[in-house]
């Protein structure tokens, strides 16, 4: 069995994607109650979650550039509903440089958009498993897809969650939960599936656990 060190050190490269919820559960991010609230002297709960998942993984990075999406927002100029948009507005390249590109589209983002809801996060999970699958076809296999979901609570697409999930655990790709904030985080376990196998709702197991959650209120400190 080869592990993840031998893989790196054989020339795998890590794409490292984020996606960041923005659904208005969070509470108005004017408020000083938000997840999303701006603090001019200290990080918010998004921001400490993204730092210390995104310092670590952007050292297994070697381009460190970052596509940042965006879910659960309305969006100018039209302001639809978007669970896949880019943080930095530009869908053509949603790279951010470093985690501090990450942290800086973030804050230019906010002002801009209006929370809104429902929290799905299927749609995220199939646009990384569409690069992932692409990396599949080129037999080279030397790309392998991680995708850090910050959010804030209970998903409301678990059903579709699930079937995501199933298909891209054929891929080569992983995908980090991290719940921020206090809400009831027991329907993110149930993705973990360290309990028991996760199935589709067709009754398909996963080929491989690759859903980590972690509940940030419990590691912070």
């Amino acid at each position: 069995m080869y592990s993840f060190l031998d893989y790196i050190m054989g020339g795998c490269q890590i794409q490292f994607t984020v996606a960041i919820d923005f659904t208005a559960s969070n509470g108005d991010p004017r408020n000083s109650c938000s997840l999303h609230y701006i603090h001019p002297y200290q990080p918010n709960e998004y921001l400490k979650a993204l730092v210390a998942v995104g310092e670590i993984c952007q050292d297994y990075d070697s381009d460190k550039m970052f596509p940042a999406f965006g879910f659960g927002a309305l969006i100018p100029p039209d302001f639809k509903v978007s669970h896949d948009f880019a943080v930095n507005f530009d869908e053509e390249n949603p790279e951010c440089a470093g985690i501090q590109g990450v942290v800086e589209a973030y804050q230019n983002c906010l002002p801009k958009i209006q929370l809104y809801g429902p929290t799905n996060i299927a749609p995220i999970i199939q646009k990384v498993a569409s690069s992932a699958s692409e990396e599949m076809h080129t037999k080279e296999a030397m790309e392998y897809f991680i995708l850090l979901i910050l959010t804030d609570g209970v998903i409301t697409d678990m059903a579709d969650t699930r079937e995501a999930i199933v298909h891209a655990s054929h891929l080569p790709m992983s995908v980090i939960i991290v719940g921020v904030g206090n809400a009831d985080f027991t329907d993110m376990q149930i993705l973990d599936g360290d309990d028991g196998i996760l199935r589709s709702p067709k009754g398909e197991p996963v080929l491989r656990d690759i859903v980590q959650f972690v509940p940030f209120k419990d590691f912070k400190h």
